[in-house]
């Protein structure tokens, strides 16, 4: 099974790859031939797809192997890939913007058709967050390879084996002494498995957050839950629930590659950050993401 999907005039497949690729120790796609592997849960059941960009302005979908259920599978694919690649958003107002700028418009042209590289599924982005708090992010990917092998989802495909990140009900009944054994923090299984059992039963979930009616209003609910603070509510509005204007301003990455891009010999201040930032109003999470694609 193959099909195709139509992407915008400014997106630019390469560049994108480059940005997945940064890892060796990424669990959840691989990189390689200059395509993407991944395996997704489609119609309940595990497939697994490689995407492609054969012809211009065009990504192809193949199935690779899993149970492929018709149409209702290509419908889910198809959103779940446009979601990842954030192919629906129209990027000519952010290069606009950005190459009028001294900071990022370098960033612009060297990355040029790179886009923001989601993560779909709430559950995976707010663990994401949470594995990352306070850690460098080698220990992070080291993190989510050990829940994603330990409970996730699997498939093996001509002798590699790929994996899906763990459902909410895969974890939610797991002991926080077991993570614990993967080397996550009592606090950080505390707010893992705090969220695996809000959304297992129902009280959370990305269309419930969208359906508040404003991204301010998901932060909040998203600071209710334990182990989940501005940094990683912001990242949670940036990568998975498409916020625009989220930038997590607390991020020692983003401190990082502000501080390389103006030379300066110090972290910047926060209002050095805000007044940087209130040149991309509406744009600031794609402005927070090409600044850290020049760290990694």
């Amino acid at each position: 099974m193959t099909f195709s999907l139509t992407v915008p005039p400014d997106f630019r497949f390469a560049p994108c790859l480059d940005y997945m690729a940064r890892s060796d120790n990424e669990s959840l796609f691989e990189v390689r031939d200059g395509g993407v592997n991944r395996l997704l849960l489609l119609s309940g059941e595990p497939v697994l797809l490689r995407i492609t960009a054969e012809e211009e302005q065009t990504l192809t979908v193949r199935v690779l192997a899993g149970a492929w259920k018709g149409e209702a599978a290509r419908v889910e694919a198809e959103r779940y890939i446009r979601d990842w690649f954030d192919l629906d958003r129209d990027l000519e107002p952010f290069y606009r913007l950005a190459m009028g700028h001294g900071v990022l418009g370098g960033l612009a042209r060297e990355f040029n058709g790179l886009r923001l590289v989601g993560v779909p599924d709430l559950f995976e982005a707010i663990c994401w967050a949470i594995v990352g708090q306070q850690v460098n992010l080698a220990f992070a990917y080291t993190l989510k390879r050990r829940l994603t092998e330990t409970y996730g989802d699997s498939l093996e495909w001509e002798g590699r084996i790929y994996r899906h990140f763990p459902r909410p009900g895969q974890l939610a009944a797991a002991e926080p002494e077991a993570l614990g054994a993967l080397q996550l923090t009592r606090m950080k299984s505390a707010a893992v498995l705090d969220v695996a059992r809000r959304m297992s039963g129902g009280a959370l979930s990305r269309e419930g957050l969208l359906a508040l009616g404003s991204f301010r209003a998901a932060e909040e609910q998203l600071l209710q839950i334990r182990g989940v603070g501005p940094w990683t509510s912001q990242y949670v509005r940036m990568r998975c629930l498409r916020d625009p204007e989220a930038y997590p301003v607390g991020d020692v990455g983003l401190h990082n590659a502000v501080r390389l891009l103006l030379g300066l010999d110090r972290k910047p201040t926060l209002p050095e950050l805000q007044a940087l930032f209130a040149d991309w109003p509406g744009w600031e999470a794609y402005a927070a993401f090409y600044l850290w694609r020049a760290l990694y």
